[in-house]
């Protein structure tokens, strides 16, 4: 079993250039694998490896200049989760397009997993999800609004244009492991909203401590790595990635005739023109031949 790790921090790195290679030698020299963010408010990813790996990258990271106090969360994969290591450096750790927002001076208040069915159902609760649409297309909590984004960059202009349904509404919002309402809450409270809330460690925590028979969440946790999915208890769900669109399908998804592998999938088979699917096709044949020769291009839980 590969451990996962999902993990996020914010804090000031007044050169986060300067730490990309280091850690990216140190990930390497320790078997990990996955993708790790470094912006200048802070840094965010998921990674894998063994577990004494994962253990001594944490160690690593959590020397790191005001990254003492950084959360992770974990789970297990079967098979290998990611290709390779990439550290990247990005503007933003989460791309919001806000250069306001700033979730170290204030964000709004955390719920525990254990408190969140109690704030969810009350009456004067507004519950939002923050993710894209093709995620909380295969899951969300129950009664949940959807504001059907295709980024997080789209937010802002959700709420600019919804915000009178809310009025003298508390706010409750999640996403997969937090860090995405560190900057949501930050915002809504920029915009003049008082009560703000928000699951601490997200949908990923609330999945490993709650119960099922206790539990308000319905469908699986879509999550950025080869598993695709997630449910209760964290274990791997049903679902596998579209290589054309990156949506995910359920088994019966690929099924359907508009399914062909690598190259579209019901959701996409009208977005890309033949000679898409004909470029898609071809990428396919280099990553069989490729494997014929005992290259690894994708991660275990591609089997076509």
């Amino acid at each position: 079993m590969f451990t996962v790790a999902a993990l996020y921090h914010f804090t000031r790195f007044s050169d986060p250039a300067a730490l990309r290679a280091p850690l990216q030698e140190k990930c390497d020299a320790l078997g990990i694998t996955g993708s790790l963010l470094l912006a200048g408010e802070g840094i965010n990813g998921t990674i894998a490896g063994t577990r004494d790996g994962i253990d001594a990258i944490l160690l690593y990271l959590r020397a790191l200049p005001g990254c003492d106090t950084l959360e992770h969360k974990e789970s297990t994969a079967s098979l290998p989760p990611f290709p390779r290591m990439k550290v990247k450096l990005k503007k933003e750790i989460v791309t919001m397009g806000q250069p306001d927002v700033n979730p170290i001076a204030r964000v709004g208040h955390y719920v525990e997993a254990k408190d969140w069915n109690d704030l969810i159902c009350s009456p004067d609760v507004a519950v939002i999800d923050t993710r894209n649409d093709y995620e909380v297309g295969i899951g969300t909590f129950k009664g949940a609004i959807d504001p059907q984004t295709k980024s997080f960059r789209d937010f802002p202009k959700w709420w600019e244009d919804n915000k009178d349904r809310f009025h003298n509404k508390r706010i409750a919002m999640f996403c997969t492991g937090g860090i995405r309402c560190e900057k949501s809450t930050n915002y809504l409270l920029g915009q003049g909203v008082e009560e703000v809330y928000h699951l601490k460690g997200g949908i990923l925590k609330y999945l490993e401590e709650v119960p099922e028979k206790d539990s308000t969440w319905e469908g699986d946790c879509f999550v950025f790595d080869a598993r695709v999915s997630v449910g209760h208890g964290l274990k791997e769900g049903p679902h596998q990635l579209c290589y054309a669109c990156r949506r995910p399908l359920l088994p019966e998804d690929r099924a359907r005739p508009e399914y062909e592998h690598g190259v579209a999938c019901h959701q996409c088979t009208h977005d890309t023109s033949e000679s898409d699917k004909d470029r898609f096709r071809e990428r396919q044949k280099q990553i069989h031949l490729a494997r014929a020769r005992g290259e690894r291009h994708m991660v275990g839980y591609d089997g076509n």
